[in-house]
């Protein structure tokens, strides 16, 4: 390359530097870690005492695992296809926009703001600020207030990140990643090493069959799906994601069947060095784990704890806004929310959108009141989402789909979804209750501020003009580069 032509290629890279658009910095290895570091969060940390009390048996409990892992990959496939076969970001919001229709889609995004995306970084950050605070308090409990405080730092901490830059939070979620495959591997280690030694007591009668109750075995398949969740993470940047077409696929395969496997072995780990009774009186089973099986280095995994559900916190911030922000752009919510900061090329509005409802939602919920609330909405839409993929293959069946999951694993994970629905209003009516509740509260605003826009003249002129100084504020403006 001769001096012109580097001059040249100079300049562009400066015009292109100069344009404001969210760029696709998302390679496969920033892609699988996305989707690694959000379904290895507090789950697996959590749900193993869930999913051995309710399948009554140790062997029960791991094909639970097994087959909650399979149930994921499934669900990873269909959105493998739709993140292929529709190129925008936004996740769930835009395949329901696509295939059913602008109300679902509405609702869909409703939910992400007012339910989904504030409890669960609400119950993430609250197991995050269990974690930091408890050891400093150990044996007695550790003030709320406490708990709460740190857990809001957190997600202030990771918020900021975010509002800063797409590559350090990328880059931050592939650090965090590795930590989080090392604590995996620290638990796994010594499980296996004790395994070999000879050490397999709780295994020998690993299917007591007096001991298995048919209603509750749905609950312990609840319990595994919530450590999977997260697994439709990548779906929310597709415009960020470079050559899509290729990086789906690979990154959801490569990172689902890592997650089943390390699963699997930590949950042997566990078995191996704690019995079931022991498991169950635990209230943090890796600290309990750590105590036994690590001695001098106990300390080490709510450590490693700490940072995994820190990941998890980041790709939710990251990947959540990016829906928001694909909303707006559609006219679904104020346009400032569609907007990308002028130097930092971050959706900064979205961003900072979902912050304050996180903050209600940490000093008023608890970790498990807070899961099952955002459960029965989230599987709802996603049930909806692979049925709407459905209906758009058979309506159109030239439609180009670069990658296409059978239909017995869309139509079986459909089902799944929906049972999973009737689970949650089934096991907890009230929290579900609201959930649903508030999704319906949806609709008149969907047609009070969408599809009519029946509000007063006053109101617009007002609305208007804060959006106009909010704009120059935070320094935002449209992007100006189609990216799908």
């Amino acid at each position: 390359m001769n001096k012109t032509q580097r001059e040249k290629h100079g300049e562009e890279k400066e015009r292109d530097d100069e344009v404001v658009y969210l760029r696709r910095e998302i390679n496969l290895v920033s892609a699988t870690a996305l989707i690694f570091g959000s379904v290895v969060g507090s789950g697996i940390f959590i749900a193993p005492k869930g999913v051995l009390m309710n399948s009554g048996s140790v062997g029960m409990s791991l094909l639970v695992w097994a087959l909650s892992g399979i149930l994921s990959m499934f669900g990873a496939l269909c959105y493998a296809e739709l993140g292929t076969t529709f190129t925008k970001s936004g996740s769930h919001y835009t395949y329901l926009l696509e295939t059913l229709g602008p109300l679902p889609a509405f609702l869909r995004l409703w939910d992400e703001f007012i339910i989904i995306r504030p409890a669960v970084n609400s119950y993430v950050s609250l197991a995050f600020g269990h974690y930091v605070v408890e050891p400093f308090f150990a044996p007695c409990n550790a003030p709320t207030v406490l708990v709460k405080l740190v857990s809001i730092l957190a997600v202030t901490f990771v918020v900021a990140v975010n509002c800063w830059s797409v590559t350090m939070a990328t880059r931050t979620q592939v650090l965090l990643t590795v930590i989080k495959i090392s604590a995996l591997f620290i638990i796994i280690v010594p499980g296996v090493i004790a395994l070999v030694k000879g050490k397999t007591d709780n295994f020998q009668n690993g299917f007591e069959l007096d001991l298995i109750t048919i209603d509750k075995l749905p609950l312990a398949i609840h319990n595994g799906l919530y450590a999977f969740g997260g697994w439709f993470s990548l779906n929310s940047v597709t415009e960020e994601v470079k050559n899509p077409k290729r990086t789906f696929p690979l990154s959801i395969i490569i990172s689902m069947v890592t997650v089943t496997a390390c699963y699997l072995l930590v949950n042997v780990a566990y078995y191996t060095v704690m019995t079931p009774a022991e498991l169950l009186q635990s209230e943090a089973v890796a600290v309990t784990f750590a105590n036994r099986a690590l001695h001098g280095m106990a300390f080490v995994i709510p450590i490693l704890v700490i940072l995994s559900c820190l990941g998890t916190i980041n790709v939710s911030i990251f990947t959540s806004p990016r829906m928001i922000f694909v909303g707006a752009r559609e006219g679904h919510l104020p346009s400032i929310f569609s907007m990308i900061h002028i130097r930092r090329k971050t959706p900064l509005p979205a961003v900072l959108l979902l912050y304050p409802l996180t903050v209600v939602f940490l000093t008023t919920g608890e970790i498990y009141q807070l899961i099952n609330f955002a459960s029965f909405a989230r599987w709802f839409f996603i049930a909806l989402a692979t049925t709407g993929m459905l209906i758009h293959r058979y309506r159109f069946p030239l439609h180009p789909r670069p990658f296409k999951a059978p239909v017995v694993i869309v139509v079986t994970f459909t089902v799944v979804c929906f049972f999973i629905v009737g689970l949650s209003l089934y096991s907890d009516p009230w929290n579900t209750g609201w959930s649903c509740a508030l999704t319906l509260i949806g609709v008149p605003f969907y047609y009070l501020t969408t599809k009519c826009f029946c509000l007063p003249s006053r109101w617009k002129h007002a609305f208007n003009s804060c959006s106009k100084k909010l704009q120059i504020l935070l320094e935002v403006v449209h992007q100006e580069i189609k990216t799908f």
